[in-house]
């Protein structure tokens, strides 16, 4: 595995499919696309292809909500452990947090973010952080959004060759 892609939670859409970034304004899977992390444009519906490309996807905390709000500080921390093993399991080359609130949530950082490639590590994988590509996310661009998935092709890519 090149990439696990790592949300914070599933929304209502995404449980009731049962496919990842399934709303109906996300951008995740076009961004995946024309950042070129894969080669076909793909949908929801797709997720399970994602291997195909060297790319894992999960969620830090399995329980669907329709925002972050609900979520309780104890299934962060039952998240992180469970996240923790997956990564020792499958050892990607790199972690990418999909939302700046995830990244700061498990790495327990304050004030501004910069998207892209980070210091932290995480269980040995170099950590990217990507914009929640979510219709409700007005903090980014979509420029921005497809800067910071290009920013994580590049490194997929030069880490694969």
């Amino acid at each position: 595995m090149r990439v696990l892609l790592v949300g914070i939670n599933p929304g209502i859409r995404s449980a009731t499919v049962g496919h990842h970034f399934a709303g109906y304004s996300n951008r995740f899977w076009k961004l995946l696309h024309e950042s070129g992390l894969v080669p076909d444009p793909i949908g929801p519906e797709d997720d399970v292809r994602l291997p195909e490309w060297g790319l894992g996807i999960t969620n830090l905390i399995a329980r669907p909500t329709p925002g972050i709000d609900t979520l309780r500080p104890a299934e962060y921390q039952e998240g992180i452990g469970i996240l923790r093993r997956k990564v020792r399991r499958w050892k990607p080359k790199v972690v990418a947090f999909v939302g700046v609130s995830l990244y700061r949530a498990i790495f327990a950082k304050k004030g501004p973010i910069a998207l892209g490639l980070q210091s932290d590590t995480f269980q040995g994988a170099r950590v990217v952080v990507l914009p929640n590509p979510s219709g409700r996310n007005a903090n980014f661009s979509y420029a921005d959004m497809l800067a910071a998935f290009t920013t994580l092709a590049d490194l997929a890519s030069a880490r694969a060759s």
